[in-house]
């Protein structure tokens, strides 16, 4: 992607960066040339951004072209925003402590250059700050009362820096503009850039293993997308991109929610998008809108302080309680007793207002119908791990933690899962869905609607093998195509 550096005059960037165009500001605003270009990363080094000016037009016009500012108007808002830099100071609470413990003053002053700082010990709060604020020259402001606090960030013109931090900043920018740390030679050519997120430390939760990612990464390849594996860390990098394809598993509270976020935000194609990790993350909006719909789910609550006491009326015991945000079978209690109950509840209540209270179905296995773009992916069965009643038995690592698996082809699984599995994942969205369908007799219920579903080599690539990774690309494909209305001729 070539990159402009858009400056009020070219003496704020003194610094020479390969393949780097410095771009008076008026220049880019008027002249054809420039509002022509496709493909651009724009990073915006104006002396002011305030509303209307020739900086805040380098970002709305940038933005307009279908070029990549930095920062973006959003950006710039929120650097505006008192309210969004508390909680930006909130979230980031731990990390400021620990980051400015050693400081014996009450006010403190951190510039930060494309995600760096000069002194190593702020490298991490400075990459959180740019993740969160993405301009590439910012200044933020701390002050100690009772406890650090984040109380100003603002972006800086190149103007503004230091003369003693320059050679910092040419070296940042310089590493910056680099990108991709180890270039990869490509086998075909490509059109389109994917980036998958995942989590090198996430081993047996993990969506998919690394020979998973390996087969996402070859059929991408296939369709003509490059792919790269990023973290959490590239949060800055992600207008590098066509697409986010998240393979990490996801929260609300949690930096994929925001990934999914920006990156729509930003016009990528994303799997899963927000709205789908809002949706299928809380099992009380799952249970509410599963019931307003008629979908068939075993007998459920939404319990909370006022009804606990008569859930074992409703449900009988033993029955199942879940925390909203549990996933891969943690924060979901059995409840065999009232004694029981008392215990759990107490403590699930303190973490959240409402809960999920539902039947318990004793069953052999559960079906996970795989669903994308509103069509059966894939069909498994995933039995109970050996002496439990759930897929998973956390308390335990290794063998026997895990029920086995046995996948199907979509064709030859119960008729009426995959149409029950259709309808309940057709009420989130249209990404990419793992649907858990109990058989009870001749009866299927709803149990809950995943986003970012396993997809694990061996498992439920075990019958389209190759074919399930290059039907997942092939979505991205077409989705990036018609966001950019792409035409054969073009």
């Amino acid at each position: 992607m070539p990159t402009l550096i858009v400056a009020t005059s070219r003496k704020d960037w003194p610094f020479d960066i390969p393949d780097v165009e410095v771009v008076d500001a008026w220049d880019y605003l008027t002249r054809p040339d420039y509002s022509d270009l496709r493909g651009v990363k724009v990073l915006n080094l104006c002396r002011s951004y305030r509303y209307q000016s020739t900086g805040y037009y380098v970002s709305l016009l940038a933005e307009a072209r279908g070029h990549k500012p930095l920062p973006g108007i959003q950006t710039l808002q929120d650097l505006k925003s008192p309210s969004m830099v508390r909680v930006f100071s909130s979230e980031l609470d731990e990390l400021i402590q620990r980051s400015l413990a050693p400081l014996q003053s009450d006010e403190f002053t951190l510039s930060i250059y494309f995600g760096r700082n000069t002194a190593r010990r702020y490298e991490k709060l400075s990459l959180q700050l740019f993740n969160l604020f993405q301009a590439p020259l910012l200044r933020a402001r701390f002050v100690r009362d009772g406890k650090w606090q984040l109380r100003s960030i603002r972006a800086i013109p190149g103007s503004e820096v230091p003369d003693a931090h320059r050679p910092f900043v040419a070296e940042a920018a310089l590493r910056h503009f680099s990108g991709r740390s180890v270039p990869r030679p490509k086998k075909v050519r490509t059109r389109y850039d994917l980036a998958i997120l995942w989590n090198p430390a996430e081993q047996e939760n993990a969506p998919s293993d690394e020979p998973a990612l390996k087969k996402f990464t070859k059929a991408a390849l296939d369709v003509g997308i490059a792919t790269e594996l990023i973290t959490r860390d590239d949060y800055g990098r992600l207008g590098e991109f066509d697409a986010l394809f998240i393979r990490e598993t996801t929260a609300v509270n949690h930096h994929t929610y925001r990934f999914a976020r920006k990156a729509a935000g930003d016009g990528l194609v994303v799997i899963d998008d927000p709205q789908s990790i809002a949706r299928c993350t809380n099992k009380v909006f799952l249970a509410e809108l599963l019931r307003r719909h008629n979908v068939a789910t075993p007998n459920t609550i939404v319990l909370h302080r006022d009804n606990v006491a008569t859930a074992a009326e409703t449900l009988g015991y033993p029955f199942v309680i879940k925390k909203p945000d549990s996933s891969f079978s943690q924060g979901v209690i059995r409840i065999k007793s009232a004694r029981a109950l008392q215990e759990h509840v107490t403590e699930f209540l303190g973490e959240s207002e409402l809960l999920v209270a539902q039947e318990y179905l004793p069953t052999e296995f559960d079906w996970r119908i795989g669903i994308l773009d509103r069509r059966p992916l894939y069909a498994c069965k995933y039995y109970m791990a050996p002496g439990h009643w759930q897929i998973i038995r956390q308390e335990k690592h290794g063998r026997g933690r895990y029920g086995k698996s046995e996948t199907i082809p979509v064709e030859l699984a119960p008729r009426k899962a995959v149409a029950l599995a259709l309808k309940a994942a057709n009420l989130i969205g249209d990404g990419l869905y793992g649907v858990d369908v109990k058989q009870s007799g001749g009866t299927f219920y709803i149990i809950e609607v995943n986003d970012n579903p396993n997809i694990d080599s061996g498992c439920e690539d075990s019958i389209l093998r190759n074919e399930l990774y290059r039907r997942i690309m092939d979505v991205f494909l077409d989705r990036i195509e018609r966001r950019k209305a792409w035409r054969p001729d073009d």
